[in-house]
């Protein structure tokens, strides 16, 4: 589990690919600091194992559901990467639960200077837009984002200059490739009304999965 909170940009310095996985060993600092083999380690987003750790880097294994449904198949060595240390039950939680298992990607489409910000316009595909709301949270490269507004299969979200100088969303392009996980909080919502959509959305359901009432009090 994470918070999308990046530790520190990594560099890619070795790329192998092993039977249908690839193996990416990656430069960094902070991150390194604690890390052990069989750790997970977020790279852009992605909850990968740490399979190997130097002085200077470690390395981790991509297996091919992860390699399809993101970016990481088009990584190249001194591509920068956003890093992120498994949560520690002590930290503060600055964004939100991110699992590190990317739904897909989405396509960078405009790039806006607002003068206090940047505004990103991402376009997602169609069947994820029953998740994405206006002020909801999302992961982007692993960065925990807010959704500004919402229309059709496009996003708004703005980004402050200290996230675009401390990830890697500073140096995207327009037309490129970002990886996108949505807030399971909508999945796991979507999965009790599906499942009970025989009997309705009732208290005592919604109590049974764990959902209190705001104003209930018992006496």
């Amino acid at each position: 589990m994470f918070t999308g909170i990046i530790e520190e940009i990594g560099v890619i310095s070795s790329v192998v690919n092993k039977g249908q996985s690839r193996i990416f060993t990656i430069h960094a600092k902070r991150v390194l600091s604690d890390l052990k083999i069989g750790d997970s380690v977020s790279v852009n987003g992605i909850c990968l194992t740490a399979v190997q750790k130097g002085r200077n880097n470690f390395s981790v294994e991509a297996v091919t559901e992860s390699l399809v449904l993101s970016n990481l198949s088009d990584l190249v060595i001194g591509n920068r990467v956003n890093l992120e240390r498994a949560l520690s039950v002590v930290d503060r939680i600055g964004g939100h639960f991110v699992s590190g298992h990317v739904d897909g990607t989405g396509i960078l489409k405009g790039r806006n200077d607002k003068g206090s910000h940047f505004e990103y316009e991402i376009e997602f595909p169609r069947e994820f837009g029953r998740y994405i709301i206006t002020k909801g949270s999302i992961a982007v490269d692993g960065v925990s984002l807010t959704v500004a507004n919402v229309e059709n299969n496009r996003m708004r979200i703005s980004i402050v200059p200290h996230t675009l100088k401390n990830t890697t969303l500073g140096s995207k392009t327009i037309g490129g490739e970002l990886n996108l996980e949505l807030d399971m909080m909508g999945k796991y919502i979507e999965n009790i009304l599906l499942r009970d959509k025989s009997q309705g959305v009732t208290e005592e359901m919604m109590s049974k999965v764990g959902f209190i009432p705001i104003g209930i009090v018992e006496n």
